[in-house]
């Protein structure tokens, strides 16, 4: 059975290092979304914290809010 993932990929690009804190249900959801891309994709996700900025940059784009705003500014 195949799910429709928001995240599909992980860019391989130059990251920019933050140092983030999260609660542990955050991260133990995080972990089970890694779990689930490497089952949808058959590419293991070694690294569950490369999610975190797909899923932002996913999440501002599809805020219209946001968006409306930016164009403001």
């Amino acid at each position: 059975m195949s799910t429709r993932l928001k995240i599909t990929t992980i860019p391989d690009d130059k990251p920019t290092r933050l140092t983030v804190e999260l609660p542990a249900a955050v991260y133990k959801d995080l972990s089970a979304y890694a779990e689930v891309l490497s089952r949808e994709t058959g590419e293991q996700v070694k690294d569950v914290t490369r999610l975190i900025g797909p899923m932002i940059a996913r999440f501002m784009a599809s805020d219209r809010a946001f968006a409306k705003a930016r164009k403001k500014s």
